[in-house]
């Protein structure tokens, strides 16, 4: 997708292995911290991403939770039962998928976006993917994230699409 100029690195090819702390309230400042964190320590450009499912009737949960909505060293299982919890006998089950990627590059920041819209099901549908997928529909569609083949998921994910924005950025500068 990038150009051939453009050089990526994952954390192990820089000898990385700690954790990056994400101490925020929003995506957008974890995202940053996370990127900043790495720039400061190799003085390297960075990208970096937080991904939350943001559910309108939850006022927005689990968020920035969402990897941990269940509690510390949860499950996705876990996750996913708290939502369905929550969830029962509501109407309103409109959702949207969220990603922010953070770019800091020479020590300025960019963010990008990727959303989905869809709506939380009542039961588990599917068996790839991971996280909330099971129970997420993307609306259009008639099948949750997990039912998808991740060919089809990755053309339409909130990732994808927050991706394609960087991505069209690095290769028009």
């Amino acid at each position: 997708m990038l150009d051939p100029g453009i050089e990526l690195y994952n954390l192990r090819d820089m000898g990385f292995s700690g954790s990056i702390p994400e101490t925020h309230d929003t995506l957008e400042e974890n995202a940053i911290e996370k990127a900043d964190f790495i720039y400061n320590k190799y003085g390297i450009n960075c990208i970096a991403d937080d991904t939350g499912l943001l559910i309108d009737a939850l006022k927005g949960e689990p968020g920035v939770y969402s990897a941990r909505y269940a509690g510390d060293n949860c499950s996705f299982e876990d996750n996913i039962n708290k939502v369905l919890v929550k969830m029962k006998g509501v109407k309103d089950r409109r959702a949207r998928f969220l990603t922010i990627i953070a770019l800091v590059e020479n020590g300025k920041v960019r963010l990008f976006k990727g959303t989905i819209e869809g709506e939380i099901i009542k039961e588990r549908r599917g068996d790839r993917g991971f996280g909330y997928d099971s129970i997420f529909f993307p609306a259009g569609y008639t099948k949750t994230f997990s039912e998808m083949g991740t060919e089809e998921k990755n053309k339409i994910s909130h990732r994808a699409r927050a991706f394609k924005n960087l991505v069209d950025y690095l290769n028009n500068k």
